[in-house]
């Protein structure tokens, strides 16, 4: 199993499974989350790599959290990929400001979907394994 960890955060059951599913392909550990709130304590816990971050749900905005994840320290590497119906400027606009990485609208296709994924992973264990070897060389 791989170490790739991928947190689903989206109140529709529909587009989790759909998400699931698409991400079948890839060599990843997967855990969901239903609201805002449920998505910034599965952070703590399930330390993801990466977030497929739905912007309306409940208790919490996608804004909301992506603002808190990417202000703190502990957990402002985790990237973050914005998934929404929302597909206006200003929304777009919005979600980066946010902090998020990247932005896919819905309906998700499939292959996009994957790439995103892959080349967002890919930039996180480079990430991981710069600061791994500064800190080395750090001493």
């Amino acid at each position: 199993m791989s170490d790739n960890r991928i947190l689903i955060a989206d109140d529709n059951l529909t587009n989790v499974e759909l998400l699931q599913a698409y991400l079948e392909e890839i060599d990843c550990q997967i855990s969901v989350a239903a609201d805002g709130q449920d998505t910034l304590s599965k952070v703590s816990e399930f330390k993801p790599h990466l977030i497929l971050l739905d912007i309306m749900m409940p208790k919490l905005s996608g804004f909301e959290v992506c603002k808190m994840i990417k202000s703190d320290p502990a957990t402002r590497g985790i990237m973050v990929l914005m998934v929404t119906a929302l597909n206006e400027l200003g929304d777009i606009e919005r979600a980066i400001a946010s902090g998020c990485d990247d932005f896919l609208s819905k309906p998700v296709n499939k292959l996009e979907l994957l790439k995103r994924v892959d080349n967002m992973l890919r930039l996180r264990h480079v990430t991981d394994e710069l600061e791994r070897l500064r800190c080395y060389i750090d001493g």
